[in-house]
């Protein structure tokens, strides 16, 4: 494993959103990126992605773990009405990715923010190599009506998808078909007796290194 370090990182510009959270860095020369987000109910200190940061970066990977827009204004509660601030807010955190690496980058969110990152990947095709959605909101639990996958026929992005079979905001079923709606190549991995929140207490110790080995091989089988 790479010895890994992580620090504290903000970058603001005039009349954009600010960048705000922490970068892992391995210690040899890291060739790809991953920003990595948070749900609409969290941050990026959660420990979902606090364990993911760590375990891709020890993988050799340079991880931006950052806050949304909406969470920098307000420490709790959840988003309203601020889903193209959020986008924006992530194409930010893509540039300062870029220029923090040569390779290819990546973008990752845990629900609302995978939500978000796919809808931007939808709206600009190229923008980024990968998603990797976590727990991806297919509907609002209890209401499998109403589908959040409109833009999936325009992504054209590769997609790695982490559910959890107990996932009330979306069976496995429900997300195979979901798939079938993208022109691109896309992947699931389930995450067997989890929910939305894909860590458990059995699970805790080796759903880290599983979700970046299957991310990995993910990428280079586009090669």
């Amino acid at each position: 494993m790479t010895e890994t370090e992580f620090r504290p990182f903000e970058e603001a510009a005039p009349g954009t959103s600010s960048v705000r959270g922490y970068l892992h860095v391995p210690t040899n020369s890291p060739r790809d990126g991953l920003v990595l987000t948070h749900g609409a109910g969290g941050n990026c200190q959660s420990p979902l992605l606090v364990a993911l940061a760590t375990a891709f970066c020890k993988a050799g990977v340079t991880v931006l773990r950052c806050d949304l827009p909406f969470r920098q204004s307000q420490p709790h509660g959840p988003p309203r009405g601020t889903a193209e601030r959020d986008q924006q807010g992530l194409r930010r955190a893509i540039e300062v990715m870029r220029r923090q690496v040569p390779g290819r980058v990546s973008l990752g969110g845990h629900s609302y923010g995978g939500r978000q990152g796919s809808m931007l990947a939808a709206s600009e095709p190229g923008l980024i190599d990968t998603l990797l959605l976590l727990s991806y909101p297919l509907h609002p639990p209890k209401d499998p009506t109403q589908l959040r996958t409109a833009h999936f026929p325009a992504l054209r992005t590769p997609v790695l998808f982490v559910h959890g079979t107990r996932d009330g905001f979306g069976g496995i079923d429900e997300i195979t078909a979901a798939q079938s709606l993208i022109a691109a190549r896309t992947l699931l991995l389930p995450i067997e007796q989890a929910g939305h929140e894909l860590i458990t207490s059995r699970n805790r110790a080796q759903l880290p290194d599983t979700i970046v080995s299957s991310f990995q091989a993910f990428l280079e089988a586009r090669r």
